[in-house]
């Protein structure tokens, strides 16, 4: 299986948490992990940003990739998301394999 991480900053815990159940129960994906807290610095409109946000991260299948994040964008506050999809290009072979077996196939409307 190929597999992704899609990393995605969120407004805070409680976005991350909504769109992170709809991605898990909507078996778009296997899991998710959330950071909270964490610290983004950058420039929007010209204006330099010191906020707080969370991360989440999602892991599924190379081939849910777009469709997930065109399901983080239709949830998701921000005007511009930061949506990233990772390769994964090794690990846990048993853990990969749950991966794929939580994932719903292509076509399944899960």
């Amino acid at each position: 299986m190929e597999g992704v991480l899609i990393y995605v900053t969120t407004k805070d815990k409680s976005e991350a948490r909504a769109i992170g159940r709809d991605l898990v129960q909507s078996r778009l994906v296997a899991c998710v992990n959330i950071f909270d807290g964490m610290n983004s610095m950058y420039f929007w409109e010209d204006q330099f940003q010191d906020d707080q946000e969370a991360v989440l991260i999602a892991k599924t299948a190379a081939a849910r990739a777009t469709e997930v994040v065109e399901a983080i964008r239709a949830h998701h506050s921000y005007e511009c998301p930061c949506i990233v999809t990772l390769p994964i290009s090794g690990g846990n072979p048993a853990f990969l394999d749950w991966i794929a077996g939580q994932v719903a196939p292509v076509g399944d409307p899960h």
